[in-house]
């Protein structure tokens, strides 16, 4: 048949379906494939936090969102143009964010009477018949006839056909958007190799859905997004938490050092570990703890043995952390504690994003217990950013907390990886012999403030540890007022000192002293960068800044903040760090908040910008 080819500068898609779809298979294999084509990639799975969430039911819907094209891809996309829905819950959870003339892939099958009304359709009502989705362009498929017809002659039993039927579509996207197979290929090779007809059916409805595509009158258009131009080097796509467990391997070769990492497994986390396990060709070390406090007490142990410790959650798993980050604080060792945020409070929204631990990350602890803090800003910045927490740990001697989000976690992009030359050497170097004449003292300090590192096991190094008050210098038990006053103060002088050691801060876009400062951290970088990019186009006096280094700030951020006449501060919480900033600088800087388990959309922050201005020229006008 002859089709005609559109080409498209970007493409966002979303697959949406029951969990037991496939879904999140079907994006990252898309995304992989698109990856080697070589467009730039953005994507945001989202899916419920139950195993196996009620099947049919708005609160079942597993999507896969993806945005890819011929140039950068900030995020994932607020719009749709192509959604993929395998059922009727999907398609009322998703339909909202499709834009008009948009496609929609509808699987016939889940929109019989069952799935309407499990999805809370009123009774009679289908979408698919009803003139509710004139404006759209509709291909109505039954997937899973396909995908039964495929497999008529396989062997297997209807069940274990009817998961196959995510392939189907895969395929069907394929045809459409002219990927080849190849890649998807070799993945089920891989994945199955152990049982061949798991292996046959996929391909035989994956090929199947490529040729519904080749053969149906209904589809009269492909379409083509060319290459993004990219900076020449070796890609790879990445993900957030294998970023970061590379990170931590890097750092640890970079540092001559063991990795330990000790944690217990929960949303959206436990990809670390899995990640992390699956290297012990580089001396990794891997610990599964019977609960958070032995995680990170182990990590500490490792530390104290002259090892990397590491020690990874999420929010609820970092409260139960607390007292023992405290104890790694008071003894000065090098501590690298992971937080991939969720929301909360308490268990709240576990595979649902939010930024909501900043504060836990920089006040959350008893006593006076400052600790070290960064925040990567996208997938792959998790590698360069946990890197630096670890850099920062072991020549400051002191936990260093290392901040993603589910969002930054989940989220892939392609990512143009360093040579292990690229990256520059952490120094460590542990005591060796006694320090002040024939005495070994703990906390003799170097000029960042360090203490001596002294491993078990070297003759005349002995020396105290536990959580009570040491004694400056001696590191003995002392209960002295003004020895306590000291210690509290040297330890924040060390992080404070920090700053000194950080980059300092730069704009990301814009100019120095522009009317409007979007200032950023973590997961909302994407949609500031895309908003600020488009507000520059229309003329306006706006820039945008991204903080990396949280506690402490660099150096020059208050001067630099100075030089805009509004700040505005957008965060995925009800507003942490422009509580910080008000307090640090005494700058009234404005805040824009999101809580909905979900990312902020360029057009939240456009809208924000516009208010702002709106409300100042108004105020000029009065005046």
């Amino acid at each position: 048949m002859n089709f005609s080819t559109e080409v498209k500068e970007d493409v966002t898609i979303m697959f949406a379906g029951d969990s037991g779809d496939g879904i999140q298979l079907t994006g990252a294999q898309f995304t992989d494939t698109t990856a080697l084509f070589g467009n730039d990639i953005s994507t945001f799975p989202n899916f419920p936090a139950e195993i196996r969430a009620p099947q049919g039911t708005v609160a079942g819907v597993s999507g896969f969102q993806l945005h890819f094209g011929s140039a950068k891809m900030n995020t994932p996309g607020d719009e749709l143009d192509v959604l993929v829905v395998m059922n009727a819950a999907a398609l009322k959870v998703n339909l909202k964010n499709l834009k008009k003339g948009g496609i929609i892939v509808a699987n016939t099958d889940g929109f019989d009477p069952k799935n309407l009304k499990l999805a809370k359709y009123p009774e009679g009502v289908n979408p698919l018949k009803n003139g509710s989705l004139e404006g759209f362009k509709v291909y109505e498929i039954d997937v899973t006839k396909h995908t039964k017809s495929a497999l008529q002659d396989s062997g297997l039993g209807t069940k274990e056909a009817e998961r196959s039927k995510n392939m189907f579509v895969l395929g069907f996207i394929y045809w459409m958007y002219n990927r080849n197979l190849d890649n998807t290929i070799k993945f089920i090779e891989e994945k199955f190799k152990k049982r061949p007809d798991i292996i046959e059916a996929n391909l035989k409805v994956l090929h199947a859905g490529f040729n519904f595509g080749e053969t149906s009158e209904a589809v009269g258009t492909r379409y083509e997004v060319k290459p993004a131009p990219m900076p020449k080097g070796m890609y790879r796509g990445i993900m957030g938490n294998q970023a970061t467990a590379l990170g931590l391997i890097a750092a640890a070769e970079k540092s001559g050092l063991n990795l330990f990492y000790g944690t217990y497994p929960i949303t959206p986390a436990s990809d670390i570990l899995h990640e992390l396990s699956k290297f012990k060709n580089f001396g990794v070390k891997t610990y599964q703890a019977e609960d958070e406090i032995a995680a990170v007490c182990a990590a500490i142990g490792a530390s104290f043995g002259g090892a990397l410790g590491v020690t990874g959650s999420s929010g609820p798993g970092i409260a139960l952390k607390t007292e023992a980050i405290g104890l790694a604080l008071m003894l000065e060792l090098p501590l690298v504690i992971v937080n991939v945020q969720r929301g909360g409070p308490s268990t709240g929204l576990p595979t649902k994003t939010e930024q909501a631990d900043l504060l836990q990350a920089v006040y959350g602890r008893n006593g006076e217990a400052p600790v070290a803090v960064v925040a990567a800003k996208t997938p792959s910045n998790c590698f360069d950013m946990v890197f630096e927490a670890c850099r920062l740990a072991l020549e400051f001697m002191t936990p260093v907390m290392f901040l993603s989000d589910g969002y930054i976690a989940n989220g892939a992009e392609p990512w143009r990886f360093p040579l292990a030359n690229d990256l520059k050497a952490i120094p460590v170097s542990f005591a060796k012999e006694k320090n002040q004449g024939d005495k070994f003292m703990p906390y003799l300090r170097d000029e960042k403030l360090a203490r001596p590192w002294a491993v078990p096991g070297v003759a005349g190094l002995e020396h105290r540890i536990g959580g009570i008050e040491k004694e400056d210098i001696t590191g003995n038990i002392s209960y002295d007022p003004d020895n306590h006053e000291k210690m509290v103060k040297t330890r924040a002088a060390k992080i404070a000192g920090i700053a000194s050691y950080i980059p300092l801060q730069t704009i990301d876009q814009g100019a120095e002293n522009a009317d409007v400062l979007l200032l950023g951290w973590g997961g909302t970088y994407g949609a500031l960068r895309n908003a600020v990019s488009e507000l520059l186009a229309e003329g306006l006096s706006v820039a945008h800044a991204h903080l990396t280094y949280l506690n402490p700030f660099p150096k020059n951020l208050e001067s630099l903040l100075r030089k805009h006449k509004y700040i505005l501060i957008p965060e995925l919480n009800n507003g942490q760090l422009v509580k910080i900033i008000r307090d640090k600088f005494l700058i009234d800087a404005q805040s824009l908040t999101k809580i909905q388990g979900l990312p902020f959309y360029t057009t939240d922050i456009k809208n924000a910008v516009y208010a702002i201005l709106k409300k100042h020229s108004e105020n000029l006008v009065c005046n």
